[in-house]
């Protein structure tokens, strides 16, 4: 199977299934003499871990991370960075029913379609377990833009879940981490609980909306022509799971304005600097950053594993029902948002490190 590495000079490949051994992922093009630990990773893993509330799934995994190459004496040698996550609370025997069947909105026919075989335990490499490596990634990824571009920030939150979306004017970043949702808006929080607490009651899923944040981001990543900054983010995106669509800026928005309305205008600053008066571009023209803050969002599909029957086929060509059991997140947007930070983190690490190779 190819396709299971992202990046080019920051580049990371990753191994494993949701209920095999354990997971792992290998880095390359991480700069030598960078102070790196476990310490520096875990954080970040253990906004993404399962089992932390309600509404999420309730399968009990630590993730503690364990670097197995590329770090010396506290510090980065410029080799390959190994990492490892055991898997320690599968539960296989919840997926025997589904052994010869096919989940409808899951990967399992076309896998087998594809590859002749398939791991029906959790979705084996399809399946969302996957995106712990990601955001340990993202993290080693954080650590070179910090060194390197210290200003830097990276954020993101849930700004929909199904039909209810925040309101942008309540924004509050720091409102994150005071609810289980990543939600910025206090005043929508409450009305989530209760909605999220009928799906999941009732067996179903719902979907949301993710938006990420970079700021800080010099001006420069990027590359006008087949490597658009913008152009590996969005692939960066759409390769979590249950992404479905992804726009930058106004992005569909833009289809309904006035070219004066959509182009960003510039004017001096008292600085010297060029200052924008707008950003509907979403801090990246003609594939390269402005140095505004980069704005996307993500929509994400509800969770295909529900417990309301839903019509499918099985090996053998005879139409059942099926209904998935084990544990699954009735909204698998909220545990999206670091793995989205993180997408976004390993790509600005990748880029920063090309712009600095050919321009210095």
């Amino acid at each position: 199977m190819s396709g299971n590495g992202f990046g080019h000079t920051f580049r990371f490949t990753t191994f494993g299934e949701s209920h095999g051994p354990a997971i792992g992922c290998v880095i390359d093009g991480v700069p030598p003499l960078l102070k790196l630990s476990e310490g520096d990773i875990q954080p970040w893993l253990d906004q993404r871990k399962p089992g932390q509330n309600r509404f999420t799934t309730q399968r009990q995994e630590a993730d503690q991370v364990r670097i197995l190459s590329g770090v010396f004496d506290g510090v980065t040698t410029g080799t390959s960075i190994g990492l490892l996550i055991e898997n320690t609370d599968q539960r296989s025997k919840d997926y025997g029913d589904i052994k010869d069947t096919f989940r409808p909105g899951h990967a399992d026919w076309v896998y087998e379609q594809k590859y002749g075989i398939r791991d029906y335990r959790g979705g084996g490499r399809s399946s969302a377990r996957e995106t712990a490596m990601r955001v340990a990634a993202g993290a080693v990824a954080r650590v070179v833009l910090e060194a390197l571009a210290p200003g830097i920030a990276i954020r993101g939150a849930l700004v929909q879940m199904g039909p209810n979306a925040i309101d942008p004017g309540r924004w509050d970043w720091d409102q994150r981490q005071a609810n289980p949702f990543w939600c910025p808006d206090a005043e929508t929080v409450p009305v989530w609980e209760q909605f999220l607490d009928g799906v999941r009651k009732s067996g179903s899923s719902t979907g949301g909306v993710v938006e990420v944040v970079a700021s800080g981001v010099p001006v420069g990543l990027g590359a006008p022509v087949y490597d658009k900054l913008d152009a590996d983010l969005a692939k960066a995106m759409m390769s979590i799971n249950a992404v479905k669509g992804v726009e930058i800026g106004a992005g569909f928005l833009a289809a309904s304005l006035s070219g004066e309305d959509n182009a960003d205008e510039m004017r001096m600053g008292p600085d010297g600097q060029v200052q924008f008066l707008s950003n509907n571009a979403g801090g990246i023209l003609g594939g390269i950053s402005t140095g505004q803050d980069i704005v996307l969002r993500m929509a994400i599909k509800p969770t295909s594993s529900i417990l309301i029957p839903k019509k499918s086929v099985d090996r053998q060509g005879n139409e059942i029902e099926v209904i998935t059991k084990g544990r699954h997140d009735p909204c698998v947007a909220i545990r999206a948002v670091p793995v989205a930070e993180a997408m976004m983190a390993v790509t600005l690490a990748d880029h920063l490190l090309r712009h600095r190779a050919q321009c210095g």
